[in-house]
C-alpha cells in the first residue's frame, strides 16, 4: 500500500472521530488498582431508555418502533447490554485480556447481531492499533449479522482490504457502499476512501468522476484526493488549482501540506490563476492565529516580496508581531526600526509592538515611556486602548492603584465603546473603595448596574452596593439588592453570599423592600436554550442505533448517529444524551463540557429550571466513596473537594496539565513525592498520581497543609492557583472587610475567578445533595 493511503487513512480516522481520544493503549484509568481502592471507575450501567414526550401521534410512534429494522436494532441493544463494559475497556486499554473477553462474547452470539457487534468492535480496536492484518477477519465475521451497523463494518474492512494490498477487494466492496447504505453517514468518508484506492489501481478518471461532483461542503481529504486524481489523468491545471485552493484556504488542514509539497513538484502549470496577495495574507493570517508562528513568519516573508510600497509596512509589521509573538524579540525590534512611518495608523501600531516587546522583556518603564507617547502621537488610536489597559495592570500588580484608578479611568473615557469598557470600569469602582473613598465606590457600582447592565461584574456590584448599604444602616436598600442578585444570579459567587447576608439582616428572598428604579436595569436571563422536551425519542432509528454502537464501546460512531437524530428530530434533547453517554464512559470531563457549552448561563437559575439529570452531569461525583474518606480523614468538606477537583482537571484522571500537573487534583510530581513521603507511601512513582485514590489521599493532605497554613478555604485556593508566596504578598497588602473583599482583591484575574468558581461550585454541590 502506497504512503499516501495509511496517511489518508489515518487522516480519515482522526476526521471520524467525534469525541476526544481516550487513553493510550495499555493505560487505564486506574493504572496500579488495589483490590482495596474504591475510586477505579465505576462500571458503566445499562441504561433503560426512556418513553419520549414529543409530540408524535401514538400511531406514528409505533409505527416506526413495530418496523422490523427497529425491531432488530432494539433486540440486538438488549442482547449486548452486557457487552457494553468489556468493549470500553477494549476501545480505551485494547490489552489482550480486553480483546479476549470481547472475542469470547461474539462467540457466544456468532448467530445474531450482537455478536457482529462484538466482532466490529475487535475489528475497530486492531484498526487503531494500526493492526488491519488483525481486523479484517472479526469484521469478515461480523457481515452476516451486521445489520444496521454494516455500514461500519463495511467501510472499516475495506479500510483494512486497502491497508493489507487487497485493492481489488476494496474497490469492490466500496463500489456498492452507496447503494448498500444509501442513508449512512459514512457515505462521503466512503466516497474518498473509494477514490484513493481507485488512484492506487491507476484510475483516476473514476476518480474524479466519483468526487466531483460532491466538493460541497468542503471537506480537505476529499480535495486532496482529487487533486492527485487530476495529477494522474495528466490534467496539470486542474490539479494545481486544487492544491492551490487547499494550500491558501484551509492551510490548517494536514492536507494543506501535503499540498504544498505537490505544488513544489509541479512547478509553475500554464493556465492556472495564480493566488492573490489577499489569499496569500489571510494564510498567513491564519496562521498567526493558530499560532504556528514560524510557518506564519515564512509566510509574511514571502508576501514582503510581492507587497506594493502602500502594503509593505503592513505586512513589516505583522511579520514583526508573529516574530514577537515566537521569542524572536531582538528581530522584531530590528526589523520595527527600520520600519518607515508612512500613516499614524503604522506609527501607532510601531510605538503599541514596541511597547509589547518592551512588556515581554520586563521593561515595564520602558513600556510607561511607550504608552506616553502613543497618547501623544496617536490619542484615538485603538492601540492607545489596549496599552492603557496593560498599563492599568502594570500599576495594579505595582499596588499603585491611584495611578491604576487613572489609566483604567483613561480608557473608558477614551474608549467608552472598547469591549473591555465595562471590565476598567469595575476596576475604578473596586480600586476607589479599596483605596476608602467610599462615596466614588457607591457611585461606581451604580454606574456599573445602569451603564453596564449585561456586564459580568453586575453581580459583583449589586453585592458591595448592598454591603455599602448595611455600612450606611439602610437595610431596606441593602435587602432590595441583595434580592436582586438572589434572583438574578442565584447561583454566582455572590449569590449565596447576598442570602447569607439577608439571613443575618433577619429577612428572607420573599420580603418586599422598597423599589429602587437602578435595579430595572438588571436584565433577565438571555440565551437560553428551549428545554421543552429533553426526552430523547425512542422511536428514531438512528437513537437506536446510536444506543447499539455505545453498547459496542464505538463512542465516536454513536455520537456521529446522535447528533444526526437530533438534526432530523429537531428535539432538545441532545446536549443531554451526549453527556450522559460521555458519563457513562467515564468521561465525566467531557458531559460537564457538553452542558457547559450548552448552557452557559446555567448558573444563574434555579434548579428547577433544568432537569436534574442535567445538574448531576454538571456536578458530578465519581470516585465518591475515596473522595469522602480522604477528605473526612483531612477534615475537608468533600464537597469542597469535588469542587476544587472539577475545576482542576472535571474529573479526568489522566488530565496532564501545560506545567505537568497531574491526575484529579493536578498535583505536580514533586509535590506528589513530597506528601507521599509524608504518607510513608512505599515505593511511590509519580505514574501512582494517575491512580484516583492515590491522587485524593496526596491531593487531600496537600490541600489542608496549605488551609492550615493560611487560615481558610479561600487563601488555601488562591495559593493552589497561583503559589504560596504570592498569597502571603496579598495577605499582607492593607486590611480587608472580610475573605469576600481579599478574593476580589486578588490582582489575577485568572486566580480571582478561580477561587470564586470553586466556593461557588461547592455551594451547588451542597445544594444538590445535601449532606454528604
Amino acid at each position: 500500500m502506497s504512503g499516501f493511503l495509511r496517511y489518508f487513512l489515518f487522516a480519515l480516522l482522526l476526521t471520524a472521530v467525534v469525541c476526544p481520544p481516550l487513553p493510550a493503549k495499555g493505560q487505564t484509568a486506574d493504572p496500579q488498582p488495589t483490590a482495596e481502592s474504591s475510586s477505579s471507575k465505576p462500571k458503566p450501567k445499562p441504561k433503560k431508555k426512556t418513553s419520549a414526550t414529543t409530540k408524535r401521534s401514538p400511531a406514528r410512534r409505533r409505527s416506526r418502533r413495530n418496523t422490523p429494522r427497529f425491531h432488530r436494532m432494539h433486540q440486538a441493544f438488549v442482547a449486548s447490554a452486557t457487552l457494553k463494559p468489556m468493549a470500553m475497556q477494549l476501545l480505551q486499554n485494547r490489552t489482550p485480556q480486553a480483546y479476549a473477553g470481547v472475542e469470547s462474547f461474539a462467540r457466544k452470539h456468532s448467530a445474531d447481531d450482537a455478536g457482529s457487534l462484538a466482532w466490529l468492535a475487535v475489528g475497530y480496536g486492531h484498526f487503531l492499533d494500526h493492526d488491519c492484518a488483525k481486523a479484517i477477519d472479526p469484521l469478515n465475521r461480523a457481515t452476516p449479522h451486521a445489520g444496521d451497523i454494516g455500514d461500519y463494518v463495511a467501510f472499516y474492512l475495506a479500510s483494512c482490504y486497502i491497508q493489507t494490498n487487497r485493492n481489488s477487494e476494496a474497490i469492490a466492496a466500496l463500489a456498492a457502499f452507496e447503494k448498500t447504505y444509501p442513508a449512512s453517514l459514512m457515505v462521503r468518508d466512503a466516497r474518498v476512501l473509494h477514490a484513493n484506492a481507485l488512484l492506487t489501481d491507476n484510475r483516476p478518471k473514476e476518480a474524479i468522476a466519483l468526487l466531483e461532483n460532491d466538493r460541497v461542503p468542503l471537506r480537505s481529504d476529499l480535495e486532496y484526493a482529487l487533486g492527485r486524481a487530476y495529477e494522474a489523468a495528466g490534467d496539470m491545471p486542474k490539479a494545481a488549482a486544487v492544491f492551490q485552493h487547499l494550500y491558501f484556504t484551509v492551510p490548517l488542514s494536514a492536507e494543506a501540506t501535503s499540498s504544498e509539497n505537490e505544488l513544489r513538484k509541479l512547478g509553475n502549470v500554464q493556465g492556472v490563476t495564480p493566488p492573490t496577495f489577499g489569499d496569500r495574507r489571510n494564510r498567513a493570517d491564519t496562521l498567526v492565529k493558530a499560532k504556528r508562528y514560524p510557518e506564519a513568519i515564512d509566510a509574511y516573508r514571502d508576501l514582503l516580496n510581492q507587497a506594493t510600497a502602500t502594503d509593505k509596512p503592513s505586512i513589516q509589521l505583522a511579520l514583526a508581531d508573529a516574530m514577537l509573538r515566537s521569542g524572536q524579540r531582538k528581530e522584531a525590534r530590528r526589523l520595527l526600526d527600520s520600519l518607515p512611518l508612512t500613516t499614524p495608523e503604522v506609527a501607532a501600531q510601531k510605538l503599541f509592538t514596541i511597547g509589547e516587546i518592551q512588556r515581554a522583556s520586563d521593561d515595564d518603564d520602558g513600556f510607561l515611556h511607550t504608552v506616553n507617547d502613543l497618547r501623544q502621537s496617536a490619542p484615538t488610536s485603538p492601540y492607545l486602548e489596549q496599552a492603557l489597559f496593560a498599563a492599568g495592570n502594570i500599576y495594579l500588580l505595582r499596588k499603585d492603584y491611584d495611578k491604576a484608578i487613572d489609566s483604567f479611568r483613561e480608557m473608558e473615557q477614551r474608549f467608552p465603546g472598547s469591549p473591555r469598557a465595562h471590565y476598567v470600569h469595575w476596576k475604578v469602582a473596586w480600586l476607589s473603595l479599596r483605596q476608602g473613598r467610599t462615596a466614588d465606590a457607591k457611585t461606581g457600582f451604580e454606574q456599573q448596574i445602569a451603564v453596564y447592565p449585561d456586564s459580568n461584574e453586575v453581580s459583583n456590584a449589586l453585592y458591595w452596593r448592598g454591603r455599602l448599604a448595611e455600612e450606611d444602616g439602610d437595610k431596606q436598600m441593602a435587602a432590595a439588592f441583595y434580592q436582586k442578585l438572589n434572583a438574578r444570579y442565584r447561583n454566582y459567587y455572590y449569590g449565596p453570599l447576598a442570602r447569607e447576608r439577608m439571613a443575618k439582616m433577619g429577612m428572607s428572598a420573599t420580603d418586599d423592600p422598597p423599589h429602587y428604579p437602578i435595579l430595572d436595569h438588571v436584565p433577565p436571563i438571555n440565551n437560553m436554550p428551549a428545554l421543552a422536551d429533553t426526552t430523547v425519542p425512542d422511536d428514531n432509528l438512528r437513537v437506536e442505533k446510536a444506543h447499539l454502537l455505545e453498547n459496542g464501546g464505538l463512542l465516536d460512531f454513536a455520537l456521529r448517529e446522535l447528533k444526526a437524530a437530533a438534526e432530523e428530530d429537531k428535539g432538545n434533547w441532545l446536549p443531554g444524551e451526549i453527556a450522559r453517554l460521555y458519563e457513562d464512559a467515564g468521561r465525566y470531563d467531557l458531559a460537564v463540557e457538553t452542558l457547559k457549552h450548552a448552557i452557559p448561563n446555567y448558573f444563574a437559575i434555579d434548579f428547577s429550571v433544568l432537569p436534574r439529570s442535567y445538574w448531576e452531569f454538571l456536578f458530578p461525583r465519581p470516585y465518591w466513596p475515596d473522595l469522602k474518606k480522604f477528605a473526612t480523614a483531612n477534615a475537608l468538606d468533600p464537597y469542597m473537594v469535588a469542587s476544587l477537583i472539577r475545576q482542576e482537571s472535571e474529573f479526568n484522571p489522566n488530565a496532564v496539565s501545560v506545567k505537568n500537573a497531574v491526575g484529579l487534583m493536578q498535583l505536580l510530581p514533586k509535590v506528589g513525592r513530597g506528601v507521599a513521603k509524608q504518607e510513608k507511601l512505599k515505593h511511590f512513582s509519580t505514574q501512582q498520581l494517575f491512580t484516583p485514590a492515590v491522587n485524593l489521599q496526596l491531593g487531600t493532605k496537600y490541600f489542608r497543609s496549605m488551609v492550615d497554613q493560611f487560615g481558610g478555604f479561600e487563601y488555601a485556593l488562591a495559593a493552589y492557583n497561583a503559589g504560596d508566596y504570592r498569597v502571603v504578598d496579598w495577605q499582607a497588602n492593607g486590611k480587608y472587610r472580610d475573605i469576600e473583599e481579599f478574593v476580589e482583591s486578588i490582582p489575577f484575574t485568572e486566580t480571582r475567578e478561580y477561587v470564586q468558581a470553586i466556593m461557588r461550585n461547592a455551594s451547588v454541590y451542597r445544594q444538590l445533595y445535601g449532606t454528604p
